[in-house]
């Protein structure tokens, strides 16, 4: 057999040329560059979950999609995202739709039905296949707007400076809450609700302008030292499992090539799963290392007093289902949800 010879100088030169030109091609800025912003502040868990969201988005378009992620506050104030959305200021947000209640009462509704959901799952459930996605887009959508799936973080905790054991003991309570149903139904069990955005709720914590919060899950309480003052969190949580909206202005949506919008729900779809178990770890972790601390004293409310919060929130649920046709819708369905799953 013939060896083989050496390329020619001018050959090399020709497929040099060819590989860099390859490398250079691979290399080129992604065909859909597009920035997020989100409801947390940057180094959260949730904040991170969501960056590695985009940094999986990136890798299962093979680099044609790229996601800068950005943190509350970051463009615009968390309550204006949806508008930021709308006119291309951002291409998309993960965010709480109850921030929109102002705009909308049924963003409330979809957004954190309050005492509706006893665990993240049976969200996703309802979202996913009882026909929650598609009423969120025949909400969403006039906004310019398109869902691309929904997420949840986990039933939130409730860090206070006051042991909170009765619905009672809500009465007078300074509490954190964002508007909409969440603010109306501890008004209506007693409390004084007070709307903050969540980069705020420390502060207002540590300096007593508020007694307790709505806000976050309990580790993300925990590890921000929220603890450390209000010592008496409720865990589980009896209220708020809110929502986690993916959604991107609906130009670009339609705009996308079918393959395209399929990878971005299958990513969202993981992203769901994997912020339901990884926060609900950390909670435990968070949860164990609080129990080491005798300053720390955890409550977990007794079921009859759950179930009290509960009636208060179911009124409240169909208070808000005369406010619209779409209240009414919102409510219908997620009644016979849970009806059909012997969850109410």
């Amino acid at each position: 057999m013939p060896l083989l010879k050496p390329l020619p100088a001018f050959a090399l030169k020709g497929l040099t040329a060819a590989v860099l030109g390859a490398v250079a091609l691979s290399a080129q800025a992604a065909e859909y560059e597009w920035t997020f912003q989100t409801s947390e502040t940057a180094g959260e868990p949730q904040f991170e979950l969501k960056k590695a969201w985009a940094d999986n988005v990136n890798a299962m378009s093979d680099g044609r999609i790229e996601i800068e992620i950005l943190p509350v506050n970051a463009v615009v104030q968390a309550n204006q995202t949806l508008d930021a959305v709308q006119s291309g200021i951002l291409q998309g947000h993960l965010t709480d739709p109850s921030y929109f209640s102002g705009r909308d009462p049924a963003f409330g509704m979809l957004g954190n039905l309050v005492g509706a959901w006893g665990d993240p799952l049976e969200f996703l459930e309802y979202m996913n296949h009882g026909g929650g996605e598609a009423l969120y887009n025949e909400l969403v959508n006039p906004y310019g707007v398109q869902l691309i799936g929904a997420a949840a973080t986990g039933l939130e905790s409730f860090p206070s400076t006051r042991p909170i054991r009765t619905v009672e003991d809500l009465e007078g309570l300074k509490v954190r809450a964002p508007e909409g149903m969440v603010y109306n139904i501890f008004e209506k069990a007693g409390a004084a609700p007070v709307n903050l955005p969540g980069s705020e709720v420390y502060t207002a914590l540590e300096k007593g302008v508020i007694d307790a919060a709505d806000y976050t899950v309990f580790s993300t309480n925990h590890n921000q030292g929220l603890h450390s003052f209000a010592n008496y969190p409720s865990y589980p949580g009896f209220h708020s499992l809110p929502m986690v909206a993916v959604s991107l202005n609906k130009e670009i949506w339609d705009g996308l090539p079918e393959s395209l919008q399929a990878i971005l729900e299958t990513s969202v779809d993981r992203l769901a799963y994997e912020m339901v178990f990884e926060l609900k770890k950390l909670d435990l972790e968070a949860v164990a290392e609080a129990r080491q601390n005798p300053d720390i004293e955890l409550i977990d409310m007794a079921p009859a007093e759950r179930a009290k919060l509960r009636n208060i929130a179911k009124d409240e649920w169909a208070a808000w289902a005369e406010r619209s046709e779409m209240n009414q819708k919102v409510y219908d369905s997620v009644v016979d949800f849970l009806q059909s799953r012997n969850l109410m």
